[in-house]
């Protein structure tokens, strides 16, 4: 643990939550992703958001449930107002700095230009700067100031937001064979409400480490050792215990999913701490062959598919397809890297408001 990055997360919730709606179709914030990308990159050990707290009220209760600490900055006019939240959290943020050394990662949350000189600031003072904004809402001059910058909208987990208007949408160019898009399925990592006995399914926890140890990779310096993967799975899950799956011990668990190929073990740094990667070859590669193979069928004479309702096509041809055990967290994931492999074209369609797929020529 002593090697793990110490978080301090501040969110300016104002701007993060009122930009996510205004540029996602109104689809309400989720604090989740961000915990979950944040869990892949060390220990947060400090969680602050700033707003009145009377403009949201749904919220505070999902925020509570997070343990994120709410700090209320009360009503005022106009600018005053805002500039009353930005002033509160950039000296909180200051003073953590200097009474906490060992926290070494300062996440800041928000698109405001305004936070670039905090940034700069924890930055001289040997503080690594994590940001997160809203990618329609942030200014040009935030991202390049910090260490490294995620928006909110491309963070793994969130689904891709309902069009702004169906009347409105422009009608697609589909093949003649091809179905009307039906509603994305929903996630199958589980999600019940705390108390509620969760199904003790094996394939659910496959799914859950391939998603953990493909964050890791793209996140982590260094190997993915089991240690690591266990102290991650904790953070984002603090009920976790491998004995709930009926294995004793982590390493029984791991050796299990490498049976499957769920993951690849090799010799680590320590004697019993394995490192653990995803396989490279194998299952992805006919999995991205079904899906050019589905895209081929529905867009026949060289018409785009969009990306909406492919799923489940994909399904029908292949009913027991999940993306998350080949460690990819959403759909859209999983067809980026089969554009990136060269499997098919991928683009955005302002038209179309949708992800449209065409095979390579």
């Amino acid at each position: 643990m002593d090697q793990e990055d110490r978080i301090a997360l501040f969110l300016d919730y104002e701007n993060l939550a009122l930009g996510a709606r205004d540029h996602r179709g109104g689809a309400d914030f989720d604090f989740r992703p961000i915990a979950d990308a944040l869990a892949e990159r060390g220990r947060v050990v400090v969680r602050r958001a700033y707003a009145d707290w009377s403009y949201f009220d749904e919220d505070r209760r999902m925020l509570t449930r997070s343990h994120v600490e709410l700090i209320e900055i009360p009503q005022r006019m106009g600018a005053s107002r805002k500039n009353a939240a930005d002033i509160k959290m950039a000296v909180d943020a200051i003073e953590l700095a200097f009474e906490r050394d060992y926290i070494s990662t300062f996440v800041i949350c928000s698109g405001d230009s305004d936070f670039t000189p905090l940034v700069h600031k924890l930055r001289e003072l040997n503080k690594r700067v994590i940001g997160v904004g809203v990618e329609g809402s942030t200014s040009a001059l935030l991202p390049p100031a910090c260490d490294e910058f995620l928006y909110y909208d491309r963070l793994e987990g969130l689904d891709i937001p309902p069009p702004r208007s169906q009347r409105a949408r422009p009608t697609r160019q589909v093949g003649a064979n091809q179905r009307p898009p039906e509603p994305e399925p929903e996630p199958e990592v589980d999600r019940r409400p705390a108390g509620e006995e969760p199904g003790r399914d094996v394939d659910t926890l496959a799914v859950l480490v391939a998603q953990t140890v493909a964050g890791l990779q793209g996140s982590a310096n260094g190997e993915v050792t089991a240690s690591r993967l266990k102290r991650t799975l904790l953070r984002k899950d603090p009920t976790f215990s491998e004995s709930d799956y009926g294995f004793r011990t982590f390493g029984e668990l791991l050796r299990h999913l490498a049976e499957r190929t769920v993951v690849e073990l090799a010799e680590g740094p320590a004697k019993g701490d394995p490192e653990v990667s995803l396989p490279e070859h194998g299952d992805r590669e006919v999995a991205f062959g079904l899906l050019r193979g589905v895209v081929a069928d529905l867009g026949s004479g060289g018409n785009p598919v969009a990306l909406s309702g492919l799923k489940n096509q994909v399904r029908r041809a292949r009913p027991d397809f999940s993306e998350k055990k080949l460690g990819y967290r959403s759909f859209l994931q999983f067809c980026k890297a089969a554009a990136t492999a060269g499997v098919l074209d991928l683009r955005w369609s302002p038209e179309a408001d949708d992800y449209l797929l065409t095979t390579q020529t």
